[in-house]
Formats: structure tokens, sequence, C-alpha cells
């Protein structure tokens, strides 16, 4: 199974009936399409829109019908829309249940940092910083490595997101909590060892004595 593929399928298995979801851009968008059969939730795109269904079929995209990286994407039976003040306003206002976000370093107490590639040009953190601070909840989605090195670090070298410890991350080894400000593993990825986790992870871990493999 690929790494993208396992990371979606688990935090999947996060939502809960009636949650209001924002999904970041890469492997957080990932996630809807491994929602539980029968289970309701809403996904919100910080551009204004609440019910975002799939992708749209080929020739049938709408212009002005798109996710918050410009992607097209459809809008599911009462759906909402809306301006970005009214967005951010409910993000900024405690109303988001979960957002899940993409990754580049968390630090061993939960701090993110996800919006700056040194020497590469972006267009800025979009509204990782509003996220991150504003949803009840914050599930980082990222690969546990990039070129060999870990991303779940002592202490971050890129620039903070938010001041707010995120309260998972999900890679394709580990789950991994922040219980206390510190870096706790709770699950190993499919037919991953504690050994290998500990083996790829900077961060100082909390081991507890038993360690579940994550159910997908």
């Amino acid at each position: 199974m690929e790494p993208q593929t396992i990371i979606a399928r688990r935090i999947a298995r996060e939502l809960t009936a009636g949650m209001l979801v924002n999904l970041g851009i890469g492997i957080p968008t990932l996630v809807a399409n491994y929602v539980p059969a029968g289970l309701q939730v809403f996904f919100q795109s910080e551009n204004g829109l609440i019910g975002t269904g799939a992708p749209p079929e080929e020739g049938m995209a709408h212009p002005t019908l798109t996710d918050a990286g410009g992607r097209p994407v459809t809008a599911l039976p009462g759906a909402s829309t809306f301006d970005s003040a009214m967005s951010f306003g409910l993000i900024r206002g405690g109303h988001l249940d979960l957002t899940v976000l993409g990754g580049l370093q968390v630090d061993q107490t939960g701090l993110l940092a996800n919006w700056m590639i040194p020497g590469k040009m972006v267009p800025g953190m979009g509204g990782a910083m509003d996220l991150v601070t504003g949803a009840k909840r914050v599930i980082v989605a990222m690969q546990h490595t990039a070129k060999g090195a870990s991303k779940i670090v002592q202490k971050c070298t890129l620039p903070i997101t938010s001041t707010r410890p995120v309260d998972l991350v999900v890679t394709e080894l580990a789950v991994i909590a922040f219980k206390d400000g510190r870096a706790t593993l709770r699950e190993t990825g499919p037919g991953v060892s504690v050994a290998q986790v500990a083996a790829a992870t900077q961060a100082e871990l909390v081991i507890p004595s038993r360690v579940p493999e994550m159910a997908l």
C-alpha cells in the first residue's frame, strides 16, 4: 500500500458523524476518499464552500467551483457557498471540529512547521496559521521522512505555523500524539516495528509498553 494511502485511510478513522472538517492540500485531500460507508461529515474549503464533493468528471468542471488550492471540485446536495470573510470567521471562531494539514516538520512538543521551504518560491502559508489556531482538533498528515531525514524532530528549524501544538501526527510508519507536551507513540504502521519507528524519528519518543499496529 502506498504511504499516502496508509496515512489517509488511518486519518479517516478519526472522523465521526456530523463533523465539520477542513482538508489541506496534498495528502489531506485523500482522506475524503476513505470516509467510512454511511458516515456523514461536512468538508469545508477555506475559499468558501461547505459540502465539498469529489473531483468532477472530465469536462464537467466549473471554473468557480474549486478547492482552496484551485483544483476543480463538486458540491454535494445541500452544499453552502459564502465569501472568504465568512469562511475564516468559521475557522477563527472555533467552529471547525477538525483540520487535517500537511507538514514539513513537527517537533517533539507538537509544534508544526508547514508553510515554508528554504530557497523555494511559495505563495505563503494560506490558511494554515488560522486553521491550526482555530480548529478544535488538528491532525498532521505527512510522510515520516524526507530524503532520509526525519520530519519529526527535536526542534523545528523552519518557521513555526502556530504556537498551538497539534493533536496527532499520522505517517506511514506511526501515529504519534502529544500528551502532556511529549511525543508519544500510539500506533505503528502496517508491518512496522517500534524499533523502526524509533530509528526514523529524531524527536525523543515516549514509547508505551504496548504499541498496537494501526487499523486500516
